[in-house]
């Protein structure tokens, strides 16, 4: 059977009669079942992903308008977004057992839209990790390279895309979460301007920093999620009001941009000599379209990743103080009083990674060094928007390389925390500011791993974002 692995080519073929959605999530299913080795899938939705398809074949018989924009979606999403009536965990054993009582926003759409969710990818334990290997259950592996990290958190989420198993998938973009698995396996990853799709059904890692992104094999399909997905929500208050573009309608845009680059990133010592002459390559092709580039300083590179381990530790420290082993989720069998459960439960609940973000950042927000460090992190990033925002007097776009290497052996990092958190210094800078960004691949790197180049645009301008991207080759 063809490998169907964008929105238009699936819905070609449905509309011909070649195929059905009943085939397609066969197809599917067959992908999952032959990459299960990788490890992408906490759980898959057989049965009723089938189940699906057949009332939406039913459908289409009746009429070709009776369906949604997003009939022939098949869709995975990650480990942590509610899905109704479904087990979401955050790839932790704390929250073992624990089913969601109601969907994400996201994902309500998503179905009005007659998606079909084909089932839930593994992540980082509460999104807190840049390999896929901080999971309770387990490693996923980069489909270019079994040996190698696919990134992370979304690390699976983006192997579902890379491996064929679905169409597109859901991540979750805390510092480059979507967009680093997105660079390290070659796809499409979109996350949008902070607030832009809702957060609620979103289980809070950093709570201002946290937004849904997109992992897609192309940037057509980025731009139709995202204009289903966006938009107001009563139920989160820091969703945006302003009103949706037609992102999906608006893509054939012609027009040539400036762009810029900072140089102590391009030019970073710790940045991959391959990748770094893929980028300059990249900037030519740019520029030979019509678009000008320019090199820019940037001063605040080195302060990127301390202000936001600062910030994001803090967040989670306050955000994951509700799993106490009483209300929901696992509860320590070995503990005899109530003092006892609360302690026992975490210390078995979460994993080391978990476990350290907490104490982080439960110790910046402590008396004695609240002023020191997480004041100091706000005003960095107040520092940052301020700057931000002077680049895009100039420029429509600042362009930077997703990651310093291309995905690296399992295991390399796990005694190494810092150097981990180091390979997220070129992502953190959207999230510390709130814009949108986009990672696409941009070629092969000579040791058969993927390289990719992201785009920032200022905030809400997703629609000339995904416009420039389009007309990019990939």
């Amino acid at each position: 059977m063809e490998r169907y692995s964008t929105l238009q080519q699936v819905q070609s073929a449905l509309a011909t009669g070649e195929l059905t959605c009943c085939d397609l999530v066969n197809y599917f299913l067959a992908q999952i079942e032959a990459s299960r080795h990788l490890n992408i899938y906490i759980e898959v939705y057989a049965e009723e992903a089938l189940a699906k398809a057949k009332v939406l074949d039913q459908k289409y018989a009746t009429s070709s308008t009776a369906v949604g924009r997003l009939f022939g979606m098949v869709i995975a999403i990650k480990d942590v977004i509610c899905y109704e009536s479904h087990a979401v965990t955050a790839a932790s054993k704390i929250l073992q057992g624990f089913v969601a009582p109601y969907s994400a926003t996201a994902i309500e759409r998503l179905l009005a839209e007659d998606a079909i969710i084909i089932g839930r990818a593994n992540c980082d334990e509460f999104a807190m990790g840049s390999t896929n290997e901080n999971s309770y259950y387990g490693i996923t592996r980069n489909a270019a390279d079994e040996n190698k990290v696919p990134g992370g958190s979304s690390g699976a989420s983006a192997v579902a895309v890379q491996a064929g198993t679905c169409i597109a998938a859901l991540g979750s973009d805390t510092g480059g979460s979507v967009r680093q698995p997105a660079g390290l396996c070659g796809v499409v990853g979109m996350k949008p301007t902070y607030g832009r799709i809702s957060r609620h059904g979103l289980i809070a890692y950093g709570s201002s920093f946290d937004q849904i992104g997109t992992l897609t094999n192309n940037v057509e399909d980025a731009a139709l999620l995202l204009e289903i997905m966006a938009g107001a929500d009563e139920f989160d208050s820091t969703a945006s009001q302003s009103p949706v573009p037609l992102y999906s309608e608006r893509l054939k845009k012609t027009e040539k941009y400036k762009v810029a680059y900072f140089k102590s990133a391009v030019e970073h010592e710790k940045l991959d000599t391959e990748i770094q002459q893929r980028t300059f390559q990249f900037i030519q092709q740019l520029q030979k379209a019509g678009h000008q580039v320019e090199a820019i300083e940037f001063d605040y590179l080195d302060y990127l990743i301390p202000a936001y381990y600062v910030l994001t530790t803090a967040e989670a420290s306050s955000n994951l103080s509700r799993y106490d082993g009483i209300r929901y989720g696992y509860r320590s069998p070995n503990a005899s009083n109530l003092l006892e459960t609360y302690t026992k439960s975490r210390t078995e609940g979460f994993s080391l990674e978990v476990k350290r973000r907490i104490m982080l950042g439960t110790f910046v927000l402590s008396a004695g060094y609240y002023e020191a460090y997480y004041t100091k992190a706000q005003q960095i990033r107040q520092l940052l928007w301020q700057r931000t925002k002077e680049i895009f007097n100039d420029f429509d776009f600042i362009l930077m390389p997703v990651s310093p290497t291309t995905a690296w052996e399992i295991g390399k990092l796990s005694n190494d925390p810092v150097e981990m958190y180091l390979s997220d210094i070129f992502t953190v800078h959207a999230n510390m500011v709130g814009i949108p960004a986009l990672a696409l691949p941009i070629g092969t790197h000579s040791n058969g791993l993927p390289i990719g180049v992201q785009l920032m645009a200022n905030r809400f301008e997703e629609e000339k974002l995904l416009a420039m991207a389009y007309s990019i080759p990939i």
